[in-house]
């Protein structure tokens, strides 16, 4: 069994087994362990390096094709990801540092493509080529592939990173935090958004919650986790965020009707034709219109299904 993240301890105790509801790329079964010290939950067994990439599917990220349901997914991605580029431009707005926004796991670029269009430089960073392509070409943004640790760009020439929905992918989330401090530029921020293992959503539907995504995610962090994390690598929290348009109400319906999520049905190679993809696509908006009360609720509980926090290199 493998230390714990967070505080190095070897104590852990098994919550429940676990397999792959969403994407179904495999059929084998997993852990979920508890540090018996911190509290932090992790997956079990951890899958290696080449693994974790069988179990990622080539089009994992969104890129929306040219059909009528594509124009339909990429109108709305648009409308949710609102938020997160208004809590990316306050970031930059408030550092006062001069330098471009680096987007790490930045898939297809719709995030960096809307912060282009605000007036800012942007980079996208992706370990798929595929998705910096897609990048470059539809969002008009430039990208690369490659990872956070050996990436080809300067020390401190960065003035914020983002990172939505990376950190509980990695095998080693505390180099990839100790990079970004290394690329940025003193009084530059981190953006860092994860899954909130101390959600309602994941307190109440347990191995069902679709924030665990096993076995992709290696790490199932709770507020406080991500803030120790951040601060271990010598950052400084200023801000946290526990909701999301294009993730929280997303995350119950997903839990709810797994077999409706678009993405999921993307990955599983679903042979659906254009009708019959529209009318999924509206049920699951349907859902996710239903789930919006509760998810607006529990974040403001501060148990929000998912936290955003803005962090500070001194």
């Amino acid at each position: 069994m493998s230390a714990c993240l967070l505080c190095g301890s070897e104590s852990a105790a098994a919550l429940f087994p676990v397999t792959d509801r969403l994407h179904r790329t495999t059929a084998r079964s997993f852990n979920i362990l508890r540090c018996g010290q911190c509290g932090l939950m992790r997956l079990d067994p951890q899958p290696n390096p080449a693994e974790s990439r069988q179990y990622h599917p080539e089009n994992y990220w969104f890129a929306p094709d040219q059909s009528t349901a594509g124009r339909l997914e990429e109108t709305y991605r648009r409308l949710v990801l609102r938020d997160h580029a208004r809590f990316v431009e306050r970031a930059l707005g408030d550092c006062g540092v001069r330098g471009p926004l680096l987007d790490v796991g930045c898939g297809g670029g719709l995030l960096l493509g809307m912060m282009r269009e605000r007036g800012f430089r942007v980079v996208g960073l992706d370990n798929s080529a595929a998705a910096a392509a897609i990048a470059w070409s539809r969002q008009r943004v430039p990208a690369v592939c490659g990872v956070l640790e050996h990436a080809p760009l300067r020390a401190g020439s960065f003035a914020a990173i983002a990172m939505f929905h990376v950190l509980e992918h990695v095998h080693d989330p505390r180099a990839y935090v100790a990079a970004a401090h290394h690329l940025l530029a003193p009084g530059g921020r981190l953006i860092a958004q994860t899954p909130n293992a101390a959600s309602w959503q994941a307190r109440l539907l347990g191995r069902d919650w679709s924030g665990l995504d096993v076995p992709r995610h290696l790490f199932d962090f709770r507020s406080s986790d991500l803030e120790r994390l951040l601060e271990s690598c010598g950052f400084t929290v200023l801000r946290r965020k526990y909701f999301s348009w294009r993730d929280n109400p997303a995350s119950l319906a997903s839990s709810i009707a797994p077999i409706l999520d678009p993405m999921g049905r993307r990955t599983r190679r679903v042979h659906e034709n254009s009708a019959a993809r529209i009318a999924k696509d509206l049920a699951y908006f349907a859902l996710i219109a239903a789930a919006v009360p509760f998810a607006l609720l529990e974040a403001a509980a501060g148990a929000g299904a998912t936290v955003m926090i803005e962090a500070c290199k001194p």
